[in-house]
């Protein structure tokens, strides 16, 4: 029997280790700290009783993954009433329903037909599209007219898209919010992709949260595995490359450097040492005594609600990184799950992107674009902890200066990721399937089913 061991038990490396244990390998996970995981758990951060999801928390992909949608197990998603939530500064806020139309019908009249005309094709074609969009970047599409007609909208900048197809601040603000989500300047080319992706995802599989937390992601598939021989170990530290037939890395290429440096070619470790990481995170978690009080109301449909404003407003702020007014992304989840706060009691979470490895206090500035659209927002505030870029490294190593994705989703390195060798590294044996490789950051785990793949035909299995 064939050996594969695992390093870190996040999304990846567990969808890694099932596909290794379904082969017929022994496999084993190895995680650093004491709670599996990684970016996907849930700790009481704030006060006893309310649940907080440490680093993801809502799943627009991991809805949509093919992987996670093959797999025998029950994952608890709870669908919010809407997708996302957009507040704007008149009172009002734009909110992504499930609907199409009765999304058109919250645009401003010039931009109904071009925002139809601009999302319903990605809607009509979007679980082919999400095959594509989750395999690694080269590779023979399956669907490659549905491919090609979304990257004619999707390689705009998604600053140049909004300018040039809508004309209201509704709907601009609408798409300048969403396509956030890249953690790239709205300049950037593949910032539209991520937008149009997340509103189809909207529109269709949803934007879920997961019931109890993110914990339970994870606690579903760790049963999963174990039901096929795998063995999860926490507490267990990898300082060096262990010793098995396969060894898949769910970390990124700064740790390989650090746990497998010596191993590997000359030329190899410099490509490692040119792989480029994206902003940072700086997070907070509320306990609260009760929900947001929004302006608008209408804030109460969703899990997720971005703030930032118009176009111009939010352009600025992903470019520039300033603490001064930072675009600031909201979760509230106890709105939609009451396992996670006390009765009558609610969580919420706030981040805004940052320079990596910052050290500014954004503390102050995100709840001032909180308190912009709820004013009596801070009356709310029994507690909260806040996670610099430096703390969130020290949680989950991957984390690398607060980057949340695993390394800069820019064009370069979403067509090479880390390398042009994806996920096979200079040793035989020896994998990344971490988010530093195709598709990139989300939790969907295909980066994970991907690498041990390529790993078990490599292996011959």
């Amino acid at each position: 029997m064939s050996t594969a061991t695992v390093i870190g038990s996040g999304p990846n490396g567990l969808s890694a280790a099932i596909v290794l244990a379904a082969s017929g390998a022994k496999t084993t996970v190895l995680e650093r700290n004491g709670q599996i995981g990684g970016g996907c758990s849930t700790a009481e951060l704030t006060q006893r009783g309310f649940l907080h999801d440490l680093g993801s928390s809502t799943y627009p992909l991991g809805a949509a993954s093919p992987f996670y949608n093959s797999l025998p197990i029950d994952i608890p998603w709870i669908q919010p009433h809407a997708a996302f939530a957009h507040p704007l500064d008149d009172g009002t806020a734009v909110v992504l329903e499930h609907s199409i139309e009765e999304t058109i019908d919250q645009l401003d009249a010039c931009d109904r037909k071009a925002y139809q005309s601009l999302i319903e094709p990605v809607v009509s074609n979007f679980t082919a599209l999400v095959e594509e969009i989750l395999s690694p970047i080269l590779h023979i599409p399956r669907s490659p007219f549905v491919l090609a007609r979304f990257g004619l909208s999707a390689l705009l900048p998604a600053l140049s898209l909004a300018r040039s197809h809508f004309a209201g601040e509704r709907a601009r603000s609408l798409f300048a919010g969403v396509s956030t989500h890249s953690i790239l300047p709205l300049e950037a080319a593949a910032s539209t992709a991520v937008g149009l992706t997340m509103i189809a995802a909207g529109h269709t599989r949803g934007w879920p949260i997961l019931r109890g937390g993110a914990q339970s992601l994870t606690d579903a598939l760790v049963r999963h595995l174990e039901s096929l021989g795998g063995v999860v170990e926490t507490g267990h530290e990898v300082t060096e490359l262990p010793l098995s037939d396969l060894v898949l890395a769910d970390i990124t290429p700064r740790q390989l450097l650090r746990i497998a440096g010596s191993h590997l070619s000359t030329d190899y470790r410099k490509q490692l040492e040119r792989f480029r990481y994206g902003p940072g995170a700086f997070k907070i978690d509320y306990a609260l005594n009760a929900p947001i009080p929004w302006t608008a109301r209408e804030c109460l449909r969703a899990a997720t609600v971005h703030l930032g404003g118009s176009l111009e407003e939010i352009a600025q702020a992903e470019r520039t990184l300033s603490p001064n007014k930072p675009f600031v992304l909201l979760g509230q989840p106890s709105l939609f799950d009451s396992s996670r706060a006390p009765s009558g009691r609610h969580t919420a979470w706030a981040y805004c992107h940052v320079p990596n490895g910052s050290t500014e206090d954004y503390t102050e500035s995100i709840e001032r674009q909180i308190v912009r659209f709820a004013p009596e927002f801070r009356d709310c505030i029994l507690s909260r902890s806040v996670s610099t870029p430096k703390d969130l490294e020290s949680w989950n190593p991957n984390l690398i200066g607060g980057d949340i994705l695993g390394g800069a989703m820019n064009v370069r390195q979403l067509l090479f990721r880390p390398t042009r060798s994806l996920y096979r590294t200079s040793r035989s044996g020896l994998y990344l399937c971490g988010a530093s490789t195709p598709p990139g950051g989300g939790v969907h785990g295909m980066c994970g089913f991907h690498a041990a793949r390529m790993a078990l035909t490599d292996l011959n299995i």
